[in-house]
């Protein structure tokens, strides 16, 4: 049986992303499966999907929201600031850098999302400094400057480019979404349903007595 594959999309100074990454890599762990790390650019994906930035929003969806992260806090257990220091904030300069550890594995990619989405959402930090990318690239145990001259070179922004307009062709509008076999799954709240999925692709590559 081949490994499942996941398509990992996510903003990089997502919540939801935030609250789910853990969640979701012990499930890829679980199940074996492959996961194609493929951060978007917001500024892109939203418009061309119905989206809206959050300043953009209506109040009533601003408050809304502000009553979910605290309640996903709590059920979660997570140490996270809902309003933190610096949100909203620019994730591209991060998504590049996740680009360039994924040339690493996807291991080290995993690795150094978590210590993005932990930035934002615990630690207060400004992931579109470059001085914070670097020294969160240091603290997972890579080379920072080879990392930041990999997220600088005009491949990598092509490549992030390139995943922005393959997210909008799937039908990807939020972050994280999860694609197994071409099925979405929107949203953190979902990994229960990504299980389930994963389940059965195992048992349909069970041969059979």
């Amino acid at each position: 049986m081949s490994a499942p594959a996941i398509d990992y999309y996510v903003f990089a100074q997502s919540p939801y992303a935030y609250m789910g990454h853990a969640r979701f890599c012990a499930l890829a762990k679980r199940f074996g499966a492959t996961v194609n790390v493929l951060p978007m650019d917001g500024t892109v994906v939203f418009p061309a999907t119905g989206g809206l930035p959050l300043p953009k929003r209506a109040p009533a969806r601003i408050s809304y929201r502000m009553d979910e992260l605290k309640r996903w806090r709590e059920f979660l257990g997570l140490p996270m600031n809902v309003q933190p220091r610096f949100f909203p904030v620019a994730g591209n300069p991060a998504s590049l850098m996740m680009l360039a550890a994924a040339t690493q594995g996807q291991t080290v990619a995993l690795r150094f999302m978590d210590a993005v989405f932990k930035a934002v959402w615990e630690r207060e930090l400004d992931i579109a400094d470059a001085t914070v990318l670097n020294q969160l690239a240091g603290e997972c145990g890579l080379d920072a400057q080879a990392l930041a001259a990999a997220a600088a070179h005009p491949d990598t922004q092509a490549r992030f480019e390139a995943i922005s307009q393959q997210a909008i062709a799937a039908e990807v509008f939020g972050a994280p979404t999860y694609v197994l076999d071409g099925e979405r799954f929107w949203g953190q709240d979902r990994l229960d349903f990504l299980e389930r999925a994963l389940s059965e692709h195992a048992r349909a590559g069970v041969p059979q007595a």
